[in-house]
């Protein structure tokens, strides 16, 4: 009977380790996670809920209310590719320590955006580029991560941007001392369950310490941590590739604003063996 007391307590915690979600790693270390925009018109802003008023762009300008898609630039870096084409970065600034429950919290931050209209601005005054960076310092909110299983589980967290909308002529003006066409944004995407996975997937690259430009002037200015035990968008569990020998480079993911009209979507980008992902 004692033996056999001792087998049922031997396999006993043999499952618990198994089906714990504290049974891995019991911290997500802070790093940054970068991602690159989808460019195929599902990234937006809709001036429809925040009209450009009359005059901004010439004295003959009308109130503009278009919708403007828009794609990513590549982030400049201390060195370069060092973000492999990212074009937006959030950091997680703490370490998350999951409880007992198998929940972890931090705080995060938008560190870096760099974005341009697929297609100019067409107005009264001449066609514009629009470039969407980041407008100062950013505010934080709270990432709450859960665990349900050793590979990961799914995170919420509400994201809080404030952008500078820059307009620049597809044709340099003449007088190099025309007023600067900026406006500034501010919202906030709400917090949907995504997945993460302690792992990416086999075609996707790590970054490492990288210095990065925060501010839109093109200068690398801010060294952040590389990436960690925490990949977002990845659902956990072995990595399956598709027909063709083909991969995910980064899984699509779409953060949006109804009331403002605004959407971001990031990743679906798929390489084929033996190519690998920028």
């Amino acid at each position: 009977m004692r033996s056999r007391a001792i087998l049922l307590s031997v396999l006993a915690v043999a499952f618990l380790a198994v089906v714990s979600p504290l049974a891995a790693d019991t911290v997500i270390h802070r790093g940054i996670d970068s991602f690159t925009t989808t460019a195929n018109g599902t990234t937006f802003y809709d001036f429809a809920q925040n009209p450009i008023p009359a005059g901004f762009f010439c004295k003959s300008s009308a109130v503009f209310t278009g919708r403007v898609a828009f794609k990513g630039l590549p982030l400049e870096t201390g060195a370069p590719g060092q973000l492999h084409g990212a074009d937006t970065v959030i950091e997680r600034l703490d370490d998350a320590v999951f409880d007992s429950t198998g929940t972890a919290l931090t705080r995060i931050q938008f560190r870096a955006l760099s974005l341009v209209s697929i297609s100019p601005v067409k107005t009264a005054c001449g066609s514009f580029h629009l470039y969407v960076t980041l407008a100062g310092k950013q505010r934080e909110t709270t990432m709450r991560i859960i665990r349900t299983s050793d590979g990961g589980g799914h995170f919420l967290a509400p994201l809080a941007v404030d952008v500078r909308l820059s307009f620049i002529p597809v044709k340099p003006a003449r007088d190099k001392a025309a007023r600067k066409l900026d406006l500034t944004g501010s919202f906030t995407f709400p917090a949907n369950p995504i997945p993460w996975s302690t792992t990416g997937g086999a075609a996707t690259k790590r970054v490492g310490t990288v210095l990065v430009d925060t501010n839109g002037d093109l200068i690398p200015d801010t060294l952040m941590f590389g990436s960690a035990n925490f990949w977002p968008g990845w659902k956990p569990g072995a990595r399956v590739a598709k027909a063709g020998g083909c991969e995910e480079c980064e899984p699509p993911v779409c953060h949006v604003v109804s009331d403002d009209g605004e959407q971001h979507c990031t990743g679906g980008l798929t390489v084929c063996y033996p190519n690998l992902c920028p």
